[in-house]
């Protein structure tokens, strides 16, 4: 049985609509999506590569990195 593991995820709605999705503890992943749900349906399956790739090469799963958010103002 495999084991699970969970994972921070950042979305990030474009200007021009769509999603970036950045996954803080797997640096490599990297995706994006019309809608909320492919966006998602994405990083699943991004995450899901990696982690394969990790496998093939031995290396261990990182641990969440979880986000913390704040906000600044700024004058400009």
């Amino acid at each position: 049985m495999a084991t699970t593991h969970r994972f921070t995820i950042n979305l990030h709605p474009q200007p021009e609509g769509g999603f970036t999705v950045l996954v803080p503890a797997l640096p490599e992943v990297v995706t994006e999506g019309d809608t909320r749900e492919e966006a998602l349906s994405h990083a699943r399956e991004a995450i899901e590569g990696i982690l394969a790739i990790y496998a093939e090469e031995g290396r261990d799963i990182p641990e969440d990195v979880p986000t913390e958010i704040e906000h600044l103002t700024i004058a400009a």
